[in-house]
């Protein structure tokens, strides 16, 4: 069986791609993909790895947490989601790293689920966007206390990966970056389940609805119905052109505001950021999605 496993990053997601794989779920029933709803696991693996943590695992612990989790006999292909899964938003950071944890979660879920092919799913975000936005999901604590003495400039993604790929080695990694996903968001969906490039599915400008004024979605809808041999490169293309005319400025722009945060350092970030994207694009084992 293969355990596909989409874990965040945080504030890169806020549950939209569940939402839409849940609503494709009878489609994907019949052929052997199974997403089951994420009150059915989330809490349930947790305890489990952190049960493991303190113990052995049950011979039957495999099976025992499937049999709870699915509604379907013994699907190919199970998608689960919790940006949650490496840690609370307080702890994205830590050691000087993103998610210092990330690789031993890992590991344990490749122990839980033994004898299956685990596969991660993790979108990534420009640094200088995602530590205020991650900081803003921890309650009761301070910048200087959250970043834990790290120089934001040192914390790179391509460490994450790296670090996930030398103690799971056998876990195929997807990455995409979370400013691609409105112009990737079907074939986002396809790759986790494993579709073909051109199979329909329900949902596939869920995103872009969110950033694209009602007027501009109709517009769109109305292109794609007038020339509907496009490919999916041609498509994004489309998508860009009319995100360019017709975004909801407010859902796409960001206030920074950091204690003594510049925007020399916030430059420096995002420079670094595409730099590591490159990196990360070049890792054997990873496959990079971007337009």
């Amino acid at each position: 069986m293969q355990v596909i496993l989409h874990a965040g990053a945080h504030n890169t997601d806020e549950d939209r791609l569940i939402k839409c794989l849940l609503r494709n779920r009878d489609d994907f029933r019949q052929r052997g993909i199974a997403v089951p709803g994420p009150s059915r696991y989330r809490r349930l693996i947790r305890d489990t790895l952190h049960a493991m943590a303190q113990g052995h695992l049950a011979p039957d612990a495999r099976n025992i947490l499937l049999d709870s989790i699915l509604e379907e006999d013994q699907p190919e292909r199970v998608l689960l989601s919790n940006d949650n899964f490496f840690c609370v938003p307080k702890l994205a950071v830590g050691k000087g790293v993103f998610y210092p944890r990330a690789e031993i979660k890992l590991a344990q879920t490749c122990d839980l689920f033994d004898g299956d092919q685990v596969e991660l799913f993790l979108a990534i975000r420009d640094p200088a966007t995602f530590l205020p936005a991650v900081f803003a999901a921890s309650p009761d604590t301070t910048f200087a206390d959250f970043i834990d003495g790290t120089d934001p400039r040192d914390l790179l993604w391509s460490e994450l990966i790296a670090r996930i790929r030398a103690h799971v080695p056998q876990i195929p990694v997807t990455v995409w970056c979370n400013e691609d996903t409105p112009l990737i968001w079907a074939q986002l969906i396809r790759e986790i389940a494993a579709l073909e490039h051109n199979e329909k599915i329900v949902g596939g400008f869920d995103l872009l609805s969110e950033i694209m004024s009602k007027a501009g979605m109709k517009r769109f809808r109305a292109y794609l119905k007038e020339h509907p041999n496009m490919n999916e490169i041609q498509k994004r293309r489309v998508i860009s052109a009319f995100l360019d005319k017709f975004a909801i400025e407010e859902e796409i722009e960001e206030e920074l505001d950091l204690p003594g945060w510049t925007d020399e350092l916030v430059t420096e970030l995002s420079e670094s950021y595409d730099e590591d994207v490159f990196r990360i694009g070049r890792m054997q084992g990873v496959t990079l999605l971007s337009p």
